[in-house]
């Protein structure tokens, strides 16, 4: 096993989201056999942070998960601890979006060809 750090991107939707649209980015630790298996986890984990904000909102909040966009291999020692969070607004939330699925679908392949041996694999988006 082996540590991982995931950058995990989260759309934040106050109100009705008639607002410049946000995204938190955090870095968060993760344990995993590799890297195809720490993609999947932080998925998971991206997921469910996403399903407990929407519960404990108390101000009309929502984060919504985009995806993971990047994978680090560490040596650290605490399962999905959050180590780093940046909020940001841009103008185009669909524009972002795309391109942090796009990034996603990049480290899926990766993690995909290093644990097959495959020269390319196509996943649709």
């Amino acid at each position: 096993m082996k540590w991982f750090l995931a950058k995990l991107v989260f759309r934040i939707v106050c109100g009705t989201g008639n607002h410049t649209p946000q995204f938190d980015e955090q870095l968060r630790l993760i344990y995993a056999e590799d890297e195809l298996h720490a993609f999947h986890k932080a998925r998971l984990l991206g997921e469910g942070d996403c399903i407990k904000e929407e519960i404990e909102s108390l101000v009309n909040v929502n984060w919504e998960f985009i995806d993971v966009t990047e994978l680090h291999l560490l040596t650290c020692d605490i399962d999905g601890a959050e180590i780093y969070s940046v909020i940001k607004e841009e103008a185009d939330a669909n524009l972002y979006i795309r391109s942090v699925q796009k990034t996603a679908t990049q480290l899926l392949q990766q993690g995909l060809h290093q644990f097959t041996g495959l020269n390319s694999i196509s996943i649709g988006t």
